[in-house]
């Protein structure tokens, strides 16, 4: 378990309350508890409220791995999209 210790200003934690009221339907002892569970964070207690979560992507480690990601990308969407042609009957047949 790690400890940690934040020093706060106790007008600071009023001003986020205010914010987490204004953008939710949380009572203000609810707001104040969520707001110590997200150590003081009032934009995590908001998004977590509207159940948004923090985006996670890939890392990529070099230039040539993203153009390679990006190319794989485009290929596979233009195969996806000729395949649902295809299952439609849109394509002719080269004979």
């Amino acid at each position: 378990m790690k400890d940690t210790i934040s020093l706060i200003e106790t007008d600071l934690i009023d001003d986020k309350i205010q914010k987490i009221l204004r953008q939710t339907s949380y009572t203000q002892e609810k707001a104040r508890e969520k707001l110590q569970e997200y150590n003081y964070d009032e934009i995590q207690v908001i998004k977590s409220y509207f159940g948004i979560s923090e985006k996670k992507e890939g890392v990529i480690k070099s230039v040539n791995q993203e153009i390679y990601k990006q190319l794989r990308s485009k290929l596979n969407s233009n195969m996806r999209d000729y395949q649902e042609r295809v299952d439609r009957g849109e394509v002719k047949k080269i004979v």
